[in-house]
């Protein structure tokens, strides 16, 4: 796999080519990604270049996605924040929840994410994201105000 990750990899800087590179292997798509993408359940959630998504990711789907990949030396592995272990079942992509589809399992969910489906905005340059955390409803002020504390 490492062998034809780098071919891939080769032949992106030779000829400049651009891939649609689809897996659940993130430390793979981390090597070969400049801009990566998340889904949950068939809809975008975040999008952005492969170092912002891996330094500040936005979605608490993302947080949770990352926080499972196991870091290969143990003292780093032990001394790291803690992971972000989902609760509850994954609902069915056939007959979804209402609003935010990942909201069965969001640890921050509201009322708010039931009613609507979050838009895709723009939170940070070039750093797209579906969540209310990050829109114009009280959960972004909740944020915010908490986001100010944890600073001082």
């Amino acid at each position: 796999q490492a062998q034809v990750v780098n071919l891939l990899r080769k032949l992106q800087r030779e000829l400049g080519l651009t891939y649609l590179f689809i897996a659940h292997d993130l430390s793979m798509v981390k090597h070969i990604s400049d801009r990566i993408g998340v889904m949950y359940l068939g809809n975008m959630v975040e999008l952005a270049d492969s170092d912002e998504i891996f330094e500040e990711p936005l979605h608490p789907y993302t947080r949770a996605l990352l926080s499972a990949i196991p870091v290969p030396d143990p003292h780093l592995e032990r001394s790291r924040e803690e992971r972000v272990l989902l609760q509850g079942d994954l609902p069915s992509p056939i007959d979804p929840p209402s609003g935010c589809r990942f909201r069965t399992r969001c640890p921050f969910a509201t009322e708010e994410c039931a009613k609507t489906v979050p838009q895709w905005r723009e939170a940070r340059p070039n750093h797209w994201v579906a969540c209310h955390l990050y829109g114009d409803g009280e959960m972004a002020q909740n944020r915010l105000k908490q986001e100010a504390s944890d600073e001082q």
